[in-house]
C-alpha cells in the first residue's frame, strides 16, 4: 500500500493531467452528441494543433531553465512570411525554401540566445523586443497583405497524409492500422525494458498490476487513434513529425548530459555553474533550439494556411506557454516533462475544440482557457507545499 502511495505522489501532476485530459474529452464527447470522436473531427483536431504541440516542445526547455520565450508567435509570423516570399516572389523550389526557412529560425534563436545567456539579459526582455520586432518585420515584408499560393509540396508538411490510401483492410486505411500495431508493439517492449533496467539497478518500480493497466490504456488509446484517422484519410504527415519530435526531444531531456545540464540549470543555476555546468552555453542551445522550433510551426501555419498572412501566430507563445504549464512543468525551473507538454497542449486542444463545436463564443473561451491555467498552477503551487519545498 506505501508503494503504491508513494507511486501516486511522485507521480501526481502527470497522472492528475491524464485523467482532466480524459475527463475532458469524454465530458466534450457527450456535450456535442458525439461529434469530437468522429474521424473528421480528430483529424482536424490533430491538424489543428500541430503548431501549438511543436511550440510546447521547444517551449518547456525555457521554461525548464526558468525562463518564457514571448516572440514565438512573432517569429512564426515571421518565417511563414519569408517563405511565402522565397517561393512565391522569388520562385525557389519548396526543399530549398525548407532549409533556409530553418535557419532563419536558427538564427532568430541565436540572436535572443546571445542577448540572454552572454549579455545577461532577461529573457523576458529580450522575446518581448523580439516579438515587436519580427512581428514589425512581417509587416513591413508583406506590406499588410497576404501572399499565397504555396506548392502542393509545401502544403504536405501540414496538411497532407500519408500514401497508402489505395490500401484498406475492412475499409480503414491499412498504412493507419500497421502504424498503430508497430506502435503499440514499440511501447511495449520500450516500457518493459526499461522497467526491467530500472529493477536490475534497484530502482523503485510501480507495481505489475499497474504496468499492466498502463500498457492496456495507452495501447487502446493509440489504436484508436490511428483507426479514427483510418477511417478517414490516414495519417497526417504532420502527426509523424510530431511523433518524431516528442521521441527525440524526449531523448534528450531524459537520456542525455545535456538534457540533465537543463533541469540543473532550471534548478539552481549558481550549483549547477559549480558543478561544472556551462550554463551560458546551454542556455544559449536552449533559445537556439527554440527558434529552429518556431520556425518549423511557421512552417506548418504557412502550409495548413496555403498563405502567409501579417497576423498569423498571434497569441500563439501563450498557448505554447500555458500548455507547459497544464502540462506539469514549474514556473520555477527545472521541473517538467516533454510528454507532460504535450498532454497539456491536448487539453487546450480538446477545450477550444470542443467549445467551438458547442458555439461557446471566443470570449468565454479566453475566460475557461485562462481558468484552467490558473487552476494548473494553484495546483503546483499545492503540491509543492504538500511536499514541504
Amino acid at each position: 500500500m506505501n508503494q503504491l502511495t508513494s507511486y501516486f505522489r511522485n507521480n501526481l501532476r502527470q497522472n492528475g493531467m491524464v485523467i482532466a485530459l480524459v475527463f475532458i474529452m469524454v465530458l466534450f464527447q457527450l456535450l456535442t452528441g458525439g461529434i469530437l470522436f468522429r474521424s473528421m473531427n480528430v483529424n482536424n483536431l490533430v491538424l489543428q494543433n500541430a503548431y501549438v504541440l511543436i511550440l510546447a516542445t521547444g517551449m518547456l526547455l525555457c521554461i525548464l531553465t526558468g525562463n518564457i520565450d514571448l516572440s514565438v508567435g512573432s517569429v512564426v509570423a515571421f518565417v511563414g512570411a519569408v517563405a511565402a516570399i522565397m517561393m512565391v516572389d522569388w520562385g525557389l523550389p519548396v526543399f530549398l525554401t525548407i532549409i533556409l526557412a530553418l535557419l532563419i529560425g536558427i538564427a532568430i534563436g541565436a540572436f535572443h540566445g546571445y542577448f540572454i545567456a552572454y549579455m545577461r539579459i532577461p529573457a523576458f526582455i529580450v522575446t518581448l523586443a523580439g516579438m515587436l520586432i519580427w512581428r514589425g518585420l512581417t509587416m513591413v515584408i508583406l506590406k499588410g497583405q497576404t501572399k499565397a499560393p504555396f506548392q502542393r509540396s509545401f502544403q504536405a508538411l501540414a496538411a497532407g497524409y500519408l500514401p497508402g490510401r489505395t490500401l484498406s483492410i475492412g475499409g480503414y486505411n491499412a498504412i493507419a492500422v500497421l502504424i498503430g500495431v508497430v506502435a503499440s508493439i514499440i511501447f511495449v517492449v520500450g516500457l518493459y525494458r526499461s522497467r526491467r533496467s530500472k529493477v536490475k539497478y534497484g530502482f523503485d518500480v510501480a507495481p505489475i498490476w499497474i504496468e499492466i493497466i498502463k500498457i492496456a490504456l495507452i495501447v487502446l488509446a493509440i489504436n484508436l487513434l490511428t483507426l479514427s484517422l483510418a477511417d478517414y484519410n490516414g495519417i497526417p504527415i504532420v502527426l509523424v513529425l510530431l511523433a518524431g519530435l516528442v521521441l527525440l526531444y524526449t531523448f534528450i531531456t531524459q537520456r542525455t548530459i545535456f538534457g540533465r545540464h537543463i533541469y540543473a540549470l532550471g534548478g539552481n543555476e549558481k550549483a549547477a555553474k559549480l558543478s561544472g555546468v556551462k550554463t551560458k552555453k546551454v542556455m544559449f542551445l536552449v533559445y537556439t533550439n527554440m527558434g529552429l522550433l518556431a520556425a518549423l510551426a511557421g512552417i506548418v501555419v504557412a502550409g495548413r494556411l496555403n498563405a502567409a498572412t501579417p497576423k498569423a501566430g498571434n497569441m500563439f507563445e501563450l498557448d505554447a506557454i500555458a500548455s507547459c504549464f497544464i502540462g506539469g512543468a514549474s514556473a520555477a525551473g527545472g521541473v517538467g516533462t516533454v510528454v507532460g507538454a504535450i498532454i497539456g497542449g491536448l487539453v487546450m486542444g480538446v477545450l477550444n475544440n470542443g467549445m467551438s463545436i458547442m458555439g461557446v463564443s471566443v470570449d468565454w473561451q479566453q475566460t475557461i482557457k485562462g481558468l484552467v491555467l490558473l487552476l494548473a498552477v494553484i495546483f503546483d503551487v499545492a503540491s509543492k507545499k504538500g511536499k514541504g519545498v
